[in-house]
């Protein structure tokens, strides 16, 4: 069954948001390489500057789950979450 994963973020002050670009275009770009990945869209927030909300869809849970944990992704989102201060949440729904 194919799912939604909500990936929200409250993005650093501007000298640090430049260094997170990288790391997320990186994630991106591994991610859609990844078996079962279908789509993506980074929303922004308009009435909380900072605030983005990325919408990815994959074919399946177990897919997601293998690309979540693996070494690859934990090594990119570590460091991302160290640049914004707190930890990337993650919610996910089925349709």
């Amino acid at each position: 069954m194919a799912i939604k994963v909500f990936i929200k973020r409250k993005l650093p002050e501007e000298r640090k948001a430049k260094e997170l670009t990288p790391l997320l275009s990186q994630m991106r770009n591994r991610c859609i390489q990844r078996s079962g990945y279908v789509s993506g869209m980074t929303l922004s927030r308009v009435d909380i500057q900072g605030e983005s909300l990325v919408i990815s869809t994959w074919k399946s849970i177990d897919e997601f789950r293998d690309w979540f944990h693996s070494d690859e992704r934990a090594e990119i989102q570590k460091k991302i979450d160290v640049l914004i201060g707190r930890e990337t949440e993650y919610e996910i729904y089925e349709y």
